[in-house]
């Protein structure tokens, strides 16, 4: 996804879906045994930018709830692309990409979360 697609979105949003899109290309890849792990790395990678972009869009608890989401899933993607990488399923170098980003999604979010 080129740049100018991600200009205009909160860079926690940016990162978010260039994370997911690079997790969803790796799972698309992935075959049995293992596809049930890779199902759930493209759900728990869609929910993480789009939680966030729901939390943009509320106010109050309900914006914190969406966020808290987008958190725990990112946490949940980063377990089962490590998952597929140990089972040597996906590249580890695009996986290293990917978890670098959701990372720093994680970073941004606790800091929105926890405002001081």
């Amino acid at each position: 996804m080129s740049d100018t697609l991600h200009s205009r979105k909160p860079p926690v949003q940016a990162r978010a879906l260039r994370a997911a899109g690079i997790a969803i290309g790796l799972a698309a890849g992935v075959k049995a045994p293992l596809r049930a792990i890779a199902e759930q790395v493209v759900r728990a990678a869609a929910s993480v930018p789009a939680n966030i972009a729901e939390g943009e869009g509320r106010s109050g608890r309900d914006r914190l709830h969406h966020w808290r989401i987008a958190y725990g899933s990112a946490k949940e993607l980063e377990v089962h692309l490590e998952l597929l990488v140990h089972a040597g399923a996906v590249d580890r170098a695009q996986a290293a990409e990917a978890l670098g980003l959701l990372d720093q999604v994680r970073a941004m979010l606790w800091r929105m979360l926890h405002p001081r």
